[in-house]
C-alpha cells in the first residue's frame, strides 16, 4: 500500500532535536482543548470562579507590600511599593505557574499518552497558552493600577522599552517551557524532584530582583544574581513601566543565550524519555 494513501504516518524520532513543528501545527486543535480543559478544571466548583485570577495577584502584592515595604522598609526606587511588588509578581508568577504545570507533563498524563498518540509537546505547550491567559489579566489589573498611581501624581512614565515586553514573555515562556520538560523528564525516574520544584521555586524567587530593585543589592552577590535568567526579565519590565534601574543589553543577549541552551537541554530529554517513560512511570 502506497504510504501517500494515508493521512498520518507515525514514525519514530531518529535525532536528538527531531521536533516536527508542523505536526504540532496540525494538532492545534488539541492544545485548544487542553487550554479549555484546565481552565474549566482548575475552577470547577469554586465559589469565586474566574476572580481568583485578580484575587490572587492582589492578595500576593498586599502581602509583599506589608512585610517587604511596611515592615522590612526595602527601598524601592522611588516607585510606589505596591506598584513595584505588583510588577515584579506579574512577571515571576507567569513563569512560576508555567515550570510548575510543566514539571509534571509524563507522570500526571501517562494514561493519556499510554492509550493514544499525539505529539506529547502538545501538553506543556497549552500550559503555556493557559497562562498567557492569566498573565493577559494580570497585567490587565497591573495596568490599572498605573494608570491609579499615575493620576494620584507618581513621578513614573513608561518608556519605548514597552515594546520589548512581548518579545520578554516570549522569551519567558521558552525559558518555563525549557525548565519544565527537564523537570518532568526527570521526574519519571526520580519522583522526589516532583516535591523538590516548589521549594526550588521559592528560592529562585528570592534570587530574582522581585521584592527588591538590583541597586540594592550588595556587590559581593551581585552577579549570582545577574547570572539569574529571570533578573534581566524583571528588570526589563520594571524599566519599561517605571523608566527606573538599568537595562543591560548584555544581559538580555546572555539571558536568551542560556534560555535556548536550557530549552534544547529539555528538547534532548524530553525526546529521548519519551520513547521510553511508559516502562518506568
Amino acid at each position: 500500500m502506497n504510504k501517500n494513501q494515508f493521512d498520518i504516518i507515525i514514525k519514530p524520532k531518529t535525532g536528538l532535536f527531531d521536533i516536527d513543528l508542523k505536526e504540532i501545527w496540525q494538532y492545534k486543535d488539541l492544545i485548544i482543548l487542553f487550554v479549555k480543559k484546565s481552565f474549566a478544571i482548575r475552577y470547577k466548583q469554586t465559589i469565586l470562579g474566574p476572580l481568583w485570577f485578580i484575587i490572587n495577584p492582589l492578595l500576593t502584592t498586599i502581602i509583599f507590600t506589608i512585610v517587604f515595604g511596611k515592615i522590612a522598609k526595602i527601598p524601592t526606587n522611588g516607585v510606589p511599593e505596591f506598584l513595584f511588588y505588583m510588577a515584579g509578581n506579574t512577571v515571576w508568577s507567569f513563569f512560576s505557574a508555567c515550570v510548575s504545570q510543566n514539571s509534571n507533563t509524563f507522570v500526571s498524563n501517562a494514561y493519556l499518552f499510554g492509550k493514544v498518540y499525539f505529539p506529547r509537546l502538545t501538553v506543556p505547550i497549552s500550559n503555556i497558552i493557559g497562562e498567557m491567559l492569566n498573565l493577559g489579566m494580570n497585567i490587565a489589573l497591573f495596568l490599572c493600577f498605573f494608570a491609579y498611581f499615575i493620576i494620584k501624581g507618581s513621578q513614573i512614565h513608561a518608556n519605548w522599552w514597552l515594546l520589548y515586553v512581548p518579545v520578554m514573555i516570549f522569551q519567558i515562556s521558552i525559558l518555563a517551557l525549557g525548565f519544565g520538560i527537564i523537570v518532568s523528564s526527570l521526574t519519571t525516574k526520580y519522583r522526589d524532584l516532583t516535591v523538590l520544584v516548589g521549594f526550588g521555586l521559592q528560592l529562585w524567587m528570592y534570587a530574582t530582583p522581585i521584592v527588591y530593585p538590583l541597586s540594592e543589592v550588595p556587590e559581593k552577590i551581585k552577579p549570582f544574581i545577574i547570572y539569574n535568567p529571570m533578573t534581566s526579565a524583571v528588570e526589563t519590565f520594571k524599566y519599561a513601566f517605571f523608566s527606573t534601574g538599568s537595562i543591560s543589553t548584555s544581559g538580555i543577549a546572555y539571558s536568551w543565550l542560556l534560555t535556548v541552551v536550557i530549552m534544547a537541554i529539555g528538547i534532548v530529554l524530553f525526546n529521548k524519555i519519551e520513547k521510553t517513560f511508559m516502562d518506568t512511570v
